[in-house]
């Protein structure tokens, strides 16, 4: 049965939404790092218990107080992914964004909350145990770190001058070794966290991302914080629906950046920058 989609004055609370990840983190996510139990799924990525722990805590407390919003977890199965998105109304959750960080001991790894109602994003809560930095979000009204507003002041003036977040392994070999080789901009990283890297940028700590392809719930709360803290992203002025397809990323802090950018990667090959 689909459940209704409620307008913008009977979203939930991302205050109180931000305290109950907050709460989970820190019972069910910081005891374990360092020494948490690890598995592999069937598709060969980890898993650890504290994924599992935080996923079925959400699955709880989120019932509790709304439970007529079902929840897509990154821990479910593609079948129950698949019936959860044809919903109208439904939380998205990355229990634990960057397990392999975790469970390596790399102190870079968050927890990721959207709710997404008829296809887009509305809510977005990304916390970073680690730094106690709470990312949130709510369409058309803002974006928040640790309650104080969070909005970015143009970037650099030129790609060189410009921090960018790149992850090489999902892009073509050419373009790799032309961004390795010939790089546009003055530095680059790659962290392994995907919703927190998002908030990084909302934060103005890097300039540009290029990502070959985000899950969704990879990018439903961050990029709705980088976009509400003024980032320009690829698809912004496309009509959002946002599904399971894998999704390439390409953003920018501000529309002279993100044009400098698109038309680079336009030139290098990058198809989705059309």
């Amino acid at each position: 049965m689909a459940t209704q989609s409620p307008d913008s004055s009977e979203w939930p609370d991302s205050r109180q939404l931000q305290h109950i990840l907050i709460d989970i983190a820190e019972a069910e996510v910081l005891p374990r790092f360092r020494q948490p139990d690890i598995s592999r799924k069937s598709d060969g990525t980890l898993v650890t218990d504290a994924d599992l722990a935080v996923q079925q805590r959400l699955i709880e407390q989120l019932a509790v107080n709304w439970p007529e919003i079902p929840l897509m977890g990154e821990e479910m199965t593609i079948e129950e992914q698949q019936a959860l998105a044809e919903q109208a109304c439904y939380w998205c959750v990355d229990p634990l964004d960057g397990t392999t960080n975790y469970s390596s001991g790399l102190p870079y790894f968050a927890l990721s909350l959207a709710l997404i109602v008829g296809g887009c994003s509305v809510l977005g809560i990304v916390y970073d145990p680690v730094r106690h930095e709470c990312f949130r979000a709510e369409r058309g009204r803002g974006a928040w770190l640790n309650d104080e507003p969070l909005r970015l002041q143009p970037g650099p003036s030129t790609l060189k001058e410009c921090i960018a977040i790149v992850d090489f392994k999902r892009l073509t070999a050419e373009l790799a070794v032309r961004l390795s080789n010939q790089p546009p901009y003055r530095s680059q990283r790659c962290f392994g966290a995907i919703a927190l890297e998002w908030c990084w940028l909302a934060a103005g700590r890097a300039h540009l991302n290029l990502h070959g392809g985000q899950k969704l719930w990879d990018y439903a709360a961050g990029r709705l914080i980088f976009s509400e803290a003024g980032g320009v992203f690829k698809g912004r002025n496309e009509p959002e629906h946002l599904g399971l397809a894998v999704q390439p990323a390409l953003g920018a802090v501000d529309e002279n950046l993100f044009g400098r950018w698109q038309e680079w990667l336009q030139q290098a090959g990058f198809a989705t920058a059309e």
